[in-house]
C-alpha cells in the first residue's frame, strides 16, 4: 500500500482549525471547508425555521443569508476572497450602467475576462502552487450566475416574447436587481462555496417565500382537490443526502488517504512497479478520489435543501421533490454510463458540478440566445471554426475547461437535432436509443429499443 505523502498544513485562510487539520492528517485548507459546510448545514435549518418569510422579510433574510456567506468566504480563502468580491463588484457597476442591449455582453467580457486572468496566474505565475480548495472554484460559479443573470435581465428588458424560447421566457428576468439582491443571490452562504448554481428567478423567489407556491400552481395542486398550499418539510431529502455524504467521509478516511493519487508520478514507484500494477494502482486511485467530491457537492445539495431551497413539485408518485437544484447524481455517474446510458436522465451527468451545469449555461444563453447561432453555420462548420483554437496551443489541455464546455453544445446540436425546445433540467435527457445510427452502432435499423449496453 502506498505511503501518504505529506501533508501540507497551510491554508490562505484561516489557522484556527490547525490542530484539527493536525489531528485528522487532513489539509488545513480542506478542513476549513468542511467546517463551514457543516457549520453551513446548521445554519441553513436556522435560517428555515427562524428566518422563514412568515416571520422576516425579505430584506432581513438577504442580509443575513450574504453575511454570512462572505464570512464562509474570508475565513476559507483570506484575502483571496477579494477576486470573488471583486468580480461581483464589477459586473454589479456593468449591470446598472451598460445598456439594456449591451447588458450580456459587457458583463460576460467582465466576468469571463476576470476568471481567465485568476485561471493563467495559477498555471503561469503560481505554476498550480496554490491549494486544491482555493477560490477558482467559487469563483468559477459566480462567473456562471453573473453571465446568467445578465442574459435573463437583457432577454427581460431587450428583447420581445415573441423572440423568446419557452425557457428563455420563464427565466427573464424584467427589473434589474438591487445591490443587495445581487450581493445575496452570489455571495448567500447555501452556495458561496460549492454550489450549485441556480436561476436569479428561483432564488428571489425562495427569499420571499413564493418558491413553493409558484411550483405547486405548475402542478396544478389546488385542482386536485386541497384547498390551501401545504409546508412540505425537506428533513428526508436531507437526511438522505447527509448519509451519502457519511458513507463519502468514512470512504475518503479509509481508503483515499491510503491511496494517494499523487503517488502515480513517484518516481520510485515508476521505476520499481511493473506497468501492470502501476495500471491497477492508478484505476483504484482514480476511483478511491471520487468520494472526496461527492461528499462536498452532496453536502452542498443538502445545505439548500436544508435552507427550503430546492423544492421541485411533485413526482410521478405524488411525492414532493427537492431536486430544482443538484451538483451531481451520483446513481447516474457510476452506473447508468455502464448500463446502457450514453446520457443518463438527469442534467447532472457529469462527475464535476460546474460541467452539471455548463451544458446547460452554454446552450441557453450562448447557442439558443445567440441570433447567428445554427441558422447561419451548422454546428459542423462551427465547430471546425473552434478546434484550430485548441490544436494550434501545445498547452490547450490546460484550458480544457473552456474547450469541453465550447465544443460540448455544438456536438449535441449535431447528434440530436431539436424537435422542440427542452428546458435546461431536459437537455441531458437523452437515451442512447434515440443517438443516430451511426453513432450508436448497438441501436438495430428496425427500431428495436430492447436493452443494450454500449
Amino acid at each position: 500500500m502506498a505511503q501518504p505523502p505529506s501533508i501540507p498544513f497551510r491554508t490562505t485562510g484561516s489557522r484556527l482549525l490547525h490542530p484539527l487539520s493536525v489531528l485528522f492528517n487532513v489539509p488545513l485548507d480542506q478542513v476549513n471547508f468542511a467546517v463551514c459546510q457543516l457549520f453551513a448545514l446548521f445554519a441553513a435549518f436556522w435560517f428555515r425555521l427562524y428566518l422563514s418569510p412568515s416571520r422576516a422579510g425579505a430584506i432581513v433574510r438577504h442580509v443575513v443569508i450574504t453575511m454570512i456567506g462572505i464570512y464562509f468566504a474570508i475565513f476559507c480563502f483570506g484575502w483571496y476572497s477579494l477576486h470573488i468580491f471583486i468580480e461581483v463588484s464589477l459586473c454589479y457597476c456593468i449591470m446598472t450602467t451598460a445598456s439594456v442591449s449591451n447588458i450580456h455582453r459587457y458583463s460576460f467580457v467582465a466576468a469571463m475576462g476576470y476568471l481567465a486572468l485568476c485561471q493563467i496566474s495559477r498555471v503561469y505565475i503560481f505554476n498550480y502552487g496554490l491549494l486544491a480548495t482555493d477560490f477558482s472554484g467559487p469563483l468559477m460559479i459566480v462567473t456562471q450566475k453573473i453571465t446568467s443573470l445578465a442574459f435573463q435581465i437583457h432577454d427581460g428588458l431587450g428583447r420581445k416574447d415573441e423572440e423568446l424560447t419557452i425557457e428563455q421566457r420563464r427565466l427573464a428576468v424584467s427589473a434589474r436587481p438591487t445591490l443587495l439582491e445581487y450581493c445575496s443571490y452570489h455571495l448567500n452562504f447555501l452556495g458561496i462555496l460549492a454550489g450549485p448554481t441556480s436561476s436569479y428567478k428561483d432564488y428571489i423567489a425562495f427569499i420571499e417565500g413564493n418558491h413553493i407556491n409558484m411550483k405547486l400552481v405548475e402542478e396544478h395542486w389546488k385542482q386536485r382537490g386541497y384547498s390551501k398550499f401545504p409546508d412540505p418539510s425537506p428533513l428526508r431529502a436531507v437526511a438522505n443526502k447527509v448519509v451519502i455524504t457519511f458513507v463519502c467521509l468514512v470512504w475518503f478516511m479509509g481508503v483515499t488517504k491510503n491511496f494517494p493519487i499523487s503517488y502515480n508520478v513517484d518516481d520510485k514507484f515508476i521505476s520499481e512497479t511493473s506497468f501492470f500494477w502501476r495500471l491497477c494502482y492508478l484505476f483504484i486511485s482514480v476511483h478511491a478520489s471520487r468520494p472526496k467530491y461527492y461528499f462536498a457537492w452532496t453536502l452542498a445539495d443538502a445545505i439548500n435543501n436544508a435552507g427550503g431551497f430546492g423544492f421541485n413539485g411533485l413526482d410521478r408518485n405524488g411525492n414532493f421533490r427537492w431536486d430544482l437544484i443538484s451538483n451531481l447524481n451520483i446513481w447516474n455517474i457510476e452506473c447508468l454510463l455502464r448500463s446502457g446510458y450514453l446520457l443518463p436522465h438527469s442534467s447532472n451527468v457529469y462527475p464535476f458540478s460546474l460541467v452539471a451545469w455548463s451544458v446547460p449555461w452554454l446552450l441557453l444563453h450562448f447557442h439558443d440566445g445567440n441570433p447567428y447561432h445554427a441558422g447561419s453555420k451548422s454546428n459542423e462548420e462551427q465547430l471546425q471554426t473552434l478546434l484550430p483554437f485548441f490544436q494550434d496551443d501545445e498547452s490547450w489541455l490546460r484550458y480544457g475547461y473552456l474547450g469541453c464546455y465550447s465544443a460540448g453544445p455544438l456536438l449535441y446540436r449535431n447528434a440530436f437535432p431539436p424537435t422542440g425546445y427542452r428546458t435546461h433540467h431536459q437537455i441531458l435527457q437523452v437515451n442512447v436509443f434515440s443517438l443516430p445510427h451511426s453513432v450508436c452502432p448497438c441501436a438495430t435499423s428496425s427500431g428495436n429499443q430492447e436493452a443494450q449496453v454500449c
